[in-house]
């Protein structure tokens, strides 16, 4: 099979009121000792000056946890991934990593499924706050991140991915999944470019 040439695409950018997305960056994915986790140190540290950046240029942040309530919430997706049942309202692993900056007007949305938007009020939220573009970042790259990029997408809003800033227990996946998101559904860029754009 002959390769071919990538799709052409446009850089969107970052509108006039960008809102972070901060997937799953909990005790449960960013600590080894969960079967869900994985070493996670430097993604947590990009996402510590990303907060604080939104912060600081009063910008809304959104975290997303993966919360089950009953048995019936995302029944097939646990079986699918038995690791997820770890994943209840009074386990430490649903907690947001402690090292993030979390501000007292930052929201939390629980989710089932990989996506922040699947099941949630996360676009009525964004709409509410007048958001017109999303930084989605967090663990892990090839699953809630991407889901959550490309419902981003899906939704209208332009989506840039700070590579730095997630991660994935394979690198392999994270490497693959920041390629195809670039290629259709996001602007994969770095930290520091998103920084310098907040701050001038």
């Amino acid at each position: 099979m002959s390769k071919r040439k990538a799709l052409e695409r446009a850089e969107m950018g970052m509108g006039d009121r960008p809102a972070l997305i901060v997937v799953d960056v909990t005790l449960g994915f960013t600590d080894p000792e969960c079967p869900l986790g994985s070493e996670a140190n430097s993604v947590v540290e990009a996402n510590v000056h990303l907060m604080r950046t939104f912060h600081s240029n009063n910008l809304p942040v959104f975290l997303t946890t993966v919360v089950y309530r009953n048995d019936h919430q995302a029944s097939v997706f646990r079986a699918r991934v038995p690791a997820l049942n770890l994943l209840k309202p009074n386990s430490p692993w649903v907690r947001m990593d402690p090292r993030l900056p979390i501000a007292d007007n930052d929201l939390v949305i629980e989710k089932q499924h990989a996506s922040g938007f699947h099941g949630t009020k996360l676009d009525a939220l964004l709409k509410k706050n007048s958001v017109d573009s999303l930084v989605v970042t967090g663990l892990t790259t090839s699953g809630c991140v991407r889901a959550t990029a490309v419902d981003g997408l899906q939704n209208d809003y332009r989506v840039l991915v700070p590579n730095e800033a997630c991660g994935d227990r394979d690198p392999q996946a994270h490497e693959a999944n920041l390629y195809d998101l670039h290629a259709k559904y996001a602007d994969v860029v770095s930290v520091n470019s998103i920084i310098n754009s907040l701050t001038g």
